[in-house]
């Protein structure tokens, strides 16, 4: 049984849920903060540009996905933005802290739209073997990014 998109997508989700999690758990200018900090802005910058292409851009072509598609690259700008943010505002300031919490609560809800939402609506237009084929190329960008 091949992998559908669906799942590729969680399985990426989980890791930002994760670095998420262990990052609100740091303190201060840490070397620990700083390379989760990295870790997390590659996996979402890289997530979101794979996950547009091979999730997001199929959708906007699509009638009846076009909203939920545009919805979510919306939410993708909102998460760069913040990420902005946090490159500009000093690591070991609460500032940073209080920014970060704004990104964990963005992100997560982002994901829950998606694996609540999107991906039942997306489930309903997709074959399986579009499912299975966009899973493929978004693994295969993801593991070239």
């Amino acid at each position: 049984q091949e992998m559908t998109i669906f799942e590729a997508l969680r399985e990426d989700h989980m890791i930002q849920r994760k670095l998420l999690e262990a990052l609100l758990d740091t303190s201060g200018e840490s070397e620990l903060r700083r390379t989760l900090y990295q870790d997390l802005k590659q996996q979402l910058e890289d997530h979101a540009t794979a996950e547009e292409r091979y999730f997001y851009v199929p959708l906007i072509e699509l009638d009846s996905t076009v909203e939920i598609a545009r919805h979510g690259v919306a939410e993708h700008h909102v998460i760069d933005e913040l990420i902005e943010d946090l490159d500009e505002i000093d690591m070991s300031s609460p500032a940073w802290m209080a920014k970060l919490k704004k990104l964990n609560e963005t992100v997560n809800h982002h994901l829950d739209d998606e694996e609540h939402g999107f991906f039942q609506i997306a489930g309903r237009h997709l074959s399986e073997k579009e499912k299975e084929k966009l899973a493929n190329e978004y693994q295969e960008e993801m593991r070239a990014a």
